[in-house]
């Protein structure tokens, strides 16, 4: 049995059963937390030194493309301002190589971020090698990981058989910390004859289902008819929902159905500004996602700055506008459970990780707490929130496994930064951007 114990750490665990303790432990035995306290004693365990960090779940990102992780900061528009392809565009042009040094690059800063679970939609053309490549890329850098299996919307005679087929090889394929999950586009309408068929395949697969919002702005009212026909439950996360009014969201709270929101991409360049406000009216908590990394920081520190600043920006508007029973200001309390804990459930994983507590999964992060950025510390939720970034992610676990130790990750990075590199020479040049394609070339 593999014993680890961190000793001396401002413990956040952040669950119903645990206190947070201003100075406290946590034994790690083999994959799960053993035990949280004050003065704990393990014999034959390896002792980690945690004072000056704060100790807390690892971040949950609940929605991310990590195969377009070659495009990062690259922006939708070039510097004449005209648009950029979009990325799944791009995806046109990978290879099963290309694919995993896309999602390995990417998860690994995940995993230097601070974040131990990834909700990894892939919406790459569906193809055995590539899907086979990403769940490799998923077991090499050791995070825990939902794999979003978006099939094929081309009619099939036998499309129930094979989507369990490929379902089947990509159980068969994913490593111990991967689970498979089902991808569906939102419908454009309130037809949903076929909808239900494919997510009645889904739950007879034992798969969750995560719904991404469409493109184009879909009209109001697919939320409500999912819930009338008895579509929507717990294990459903609906992604990037920014067009609800009263009916969906009493629909996605009545039914369960949980939220995933990327602040940052979605203001950006997606479907507008998250409804933060009018989920926490509904009692509905979201999980954090980071999207695409093109428009988007890839940490889940700037997520929940962007969350928490994006509420209050709201709060302030409408007192600005003379409107009475303004709700509270969100705390730092809430968004880094919104990252943490309430991501987990959001991600489908709620039972295994989210939370520092006995039983759990021992995935869980050290942050420095006496570096110049954030010293003194006055209090550690608010300053993970408020002042933290990723230099100050020390150590990383998941399943208590070490990922990072002292700042630095326990991989190969400049092997995972070659193949990103002829990745995206060889992709760029297929699609024509020679720009990008170009060594140092003008970005």
């Amino acid at each position: 049995m593999t014993r680890i114990l961190l000793k001396g750490g401002c413990v956040l665990t952040l669950g119903a059963r645990s206190p947070n303790l201003r100075l406290g432990d946590v034994l790690i035995e083999d994959t799960v937390v053993a035990e949280v306290g004050v003065g704990l004693r393990a014999r034959d365990a390896e002792q980690i030194d945690a004072t000056d960090t704060v100790v807390l779940p690892g971040f949950v990102d609940t929605h991310r493309h990590a195969w377009a992780s070659l495009f990062r900061n690259l922006g939708d528009h070039a510097s004449d301002g005209s648009a950029r392809e979009p990325t799944t565009r791009l995806g046109d042009h990978f290879l099963s190589e290309d694919v995993y040094a896309a999602t390995l690059i990417g998860l690994l800063g995940a995993a230097e971020a601070g974040i131990t679970t990834v909700v990894d939609w892939s919406d790459i053309r569906s193809d055995d090698a590539l899907a086979g490549a990403a769940l490799q890329a998923h077991a090499d850098a050791g995070l825990r990981s939902v794999f979003v299996h978006v099939p094929d919307r081309a009619p099939e005679r036998d499309a129930a058989a094979a989507t369990s087929q490929h379902v089947g090889r990509l159980a068969d394929a994913a490593g111990p910390l991967t689970t498979i999950a089902f991808g569906a586009v939102q419908p454009e309408g309130t037809d949903l004859g076929g909808v239900a068929e494919e997510w009645a395949l889904a739950r007879e697969l034992g798969l969750r289902i995560h719904v991404h919002g469409s493109s184009e702005r879909s009209g109001r009212g697919v939320i409500t008819a999912l819930a009338q026909r008895k579509l929507l439950g717990d294990d459903v996360t609906l992604v990037h929902r920014s067009e609800l009014d009263d009916a969906d969201l009493d629909a996605i709270e009545s039914s369960r159905a949980s939220v995933s929101l990327s602040p940052s991409s979605e203001m950006a360049s997606g479907p507008g500004s998250p409804p933060i406000q009018q989920l926490i009216d509904h009692g509905i908590r979201p999980g954090l996602g980071i999207d695409d990394e093109r428009v988007a920081p890839g940490d889940m520190f700037a997520q929940m700055r962007a969350t928490i600043s994006l509420q209050h920006a709201t709060v302030f508007d409408r007192k600005l506008s003379g409107k009475a029973g303004l709700p509270r200001l969100m705390s730092t309390r809430d968004v880094i459970r919104f990252a943490t804990v309430d991501g987990a459930w959001v991600a489908g994983v709620g039972r295994e990780t989210g939370s520092i507590e006995p039983g759990m999964q021992a995935d869980i992060i050290l942050l420095r707490a006496d570096r110049p950025n954030i010293f003194p510390i006055n209090d550690p939720i608010g300053a993970v929130v408020w002042g933290m970034d990723t230099s100050n992610v020390d150590r990383v676990f998941v399943a208590g496994r070490p990922l990072m130790r002292g700042g630095a990750l326990e991989a190969n990075v400049e092997q995972a930064r070659d193949l990103a590199e002829a990745a995206l020479h060889r992709v760029a040049t297929a699609a024509g951007l020679a720009a990008v394609a170009a060594p140092g070339g003008e970005r």
